[in-house]
């Protein structure tokens, strides 16, 4: 079978990837295009999630894709209701028939003499399918949907009871009446243990280390008005800028003045609990705010099961699971019928795509990130990565657009190929996040670097890259265009005449 070309190819139909298909079809509508997607369904993360109570720690109307305004009453919104959005987008434009379902992109290689890559795929019945493009676009997020992190843990086989991870959490898990333990401290854990505190016996969250929890209304009151008294598109990106400067400003005052959001978070939590509550064991994290993600709870869900008795806290190391529990190194035991190793996400690198460029294997963690989107040295690629203190879709939806700007520039100029090119001697190679999560350091010696300078330096800040990505030149100097489009053979004729 030959091999299939478009001008872009786009890996994952998740949030991200059906983002870039409608940039791509409304800013650069002539060209071609199809969406890889590995598994049997849109919506990638937020098909895959099916644990009790999954939700974004985000509100929608940054998650939200800029040009779909959210229009339900909950701002902090269930997984269902995201999907639904993401679904609704894709059919809304005419996306769907575009997606290949069952297409696992394993490889790509790229041919400066063809201009294009080549794409490798493992298709629906397992064998290979190939794939050619001018562009591709890699939208697969950032972690490994085939397994999440989970320890060693002493003794697990002696464990009688069930031990599930949220990734894959089965359909027929009864924990109605039963004593659950939620192994971990970030947003998995801290929405597992309300929601599945409504019906099991007792749900303990047992925490090496305490994370910031920070409560928030699910209804963003001000937006529904807003979107009672305004045009839809008006009122959401008035709720949408206001969002994203107060998240701007909170993250500014946590980076000048740590200290007093730490106490003022603390404050919080003590304000919920009520002063007998032990904060200081179970919620005072010992680094700053913002040097690993916050937790989001909506409606102090999590501070509300504590108080009711139906949720608490363990703050304690594992030394063993036993036949009917966890035995702490406190000498303490939890009893449980139900273990949950809410323990952390796999980082996949590049989506786990192995590239090669004429024939030389591109090894990431070798490479600097341009503008936190394309790689030194890599033509025609770029990848949707999000923001670790903010929505992930605010830079997605910039990425996106400026992909579009790349392709519609390319054209006009007659190239076929653009290259990120490091010049400086200079510039020192960094970690790709700066970010103490333990799931972050696991894995950052695989990604790519950042540069100590623009336009390597990959910025957590929404207003800088738009100025950035929406309105910076393309030919920056470190952007290089080639790779001519070869004259037609007749305009050849006639110019040798």
């Amino acid at each position: 079978m030959a091999d299939q070309h478009f001008d872009v190819v786009i890996v994952g139909a998740g949030l991200s990837g059906i983002g870039a298909a409608y940039h791509l079809q409304t800013e650069a509508p002539d060209r071609s295009y199809v969406i890889l997607e590995g598994r049997a369904a849109i919506g990638g993360t937020w098909d895959l999630f099916r644990y009790p109570g999954v939700r974004s720690d985000s509100d929608m109307y940054t998650l939200g894709y800029n040009f779909k305004p959210w229009r339900e009453a909950k701002a902090i919104a269930d997984g269902p209701s995201i999907l639904r959005y993401v679904r609704d987008t894709a059919r809304e434009n005419g996306i769907e028939p575009h997606i290949r379902y069952g297409h696992r992109v394993t490889g790509a290689a790229w041919s400066s003499a063809d201009a294009a890559w080549t794409v490798e795929t493992a298709g629906p019945d397992g064998q290979p399918v190939r794939f050619t493009c001018g562009f591709l676009f890699l939208c697969g997020g950032y972690y490994d949907y085939e397994a999440g992190y989970t320890p060693e843990f002493p003794g697990r086989d002696r464990f009688k009871g069930r031990i599930v991870h949220p990734q894959h959490w089965p359909a027929d898990l009864d924990y109605a009446g039963k004593q659950v333990v939620v192994i971990g401290s970030g947003a998995t854990a801290v929405t597992l243990v309300p929601e599945m505190a409504r019906t099991a016996g007792h749900v303990t969250m047992l925490q090496r280390s305490p994370t910031y929890v920070v409560s928030r209304p699910a209804e963003d009151k001000a937006a529904n008005w807003l979107r009672e008294h305004l045009p839809a598109q008006l009122a959401y990106q008035l709720v949408r800028w206001r969002n994203v400067l107060m998240g701007m400003y909170f993250y500014r005052l946590t980076r000048k003045k740590p200290a007093q959001v730490k106490a003022a978070i603390l404050k919080m939590v003590s304000d919920q609990l009520g002063p007998d509550y032990d904060v200081a064991t179970h919620f005072t994290p010992t680094y700053n705010p913002w040097d690993q993600r916050l937790c989001l709870v909506p409606d102090a869900d999590l501070f509300e099961a504590i108080k009711a008795g139906a949720a608490s806290v363990a703050t304690d190391h594992i030394e063993a699971f036993t036949e009917d529990g966890i035995r702490l190194t406190s000498g303490k035991t939890l009893p449980a019928d139900v273990i949950v190793t809410a323990t952390g996400l796999n980082l996949k690198v590049l989506n786990g795509v192995d590239l090669t460029v004429d024939g030389r294997p591109v090894d990431p963690s070798k490479t600097l990130s341009y503008k936190g989107m394309m790689y030194e040295g890599v033509p025609n690629l770029a990848s949707s990565f999000g923001y670790t203190n903010a929505s992930w879709t605010l830079k997605c939806d910039l990425t996106c657009e400026y992909v579009t700007r790349l392709l519609n520039h390319m054209k006009a100029t007659g190239t076929r190929q653009v290259t990120p090119v490091n010049t400086d001697p200079d510039i020192e190679r960094l970690p790709w996040l700066d970010f103490s999560s333990g799931y972050v350091q696991r894995a950052m010696a695989k990604f790519p670097k950042q540069g100590s300078k623009a336009p390597w330096k990959l910025h957590q800040n929404y207003a800088l890259d738009l100025m950035n990505l929406r309105y910076a030149k393309l030919e920056d100097g470190v952007l290089e265009f080639s790779n001519p489009v070869p004259r037609r053979n007749s305009e050849t004729v006639k110019e040798a005449a």
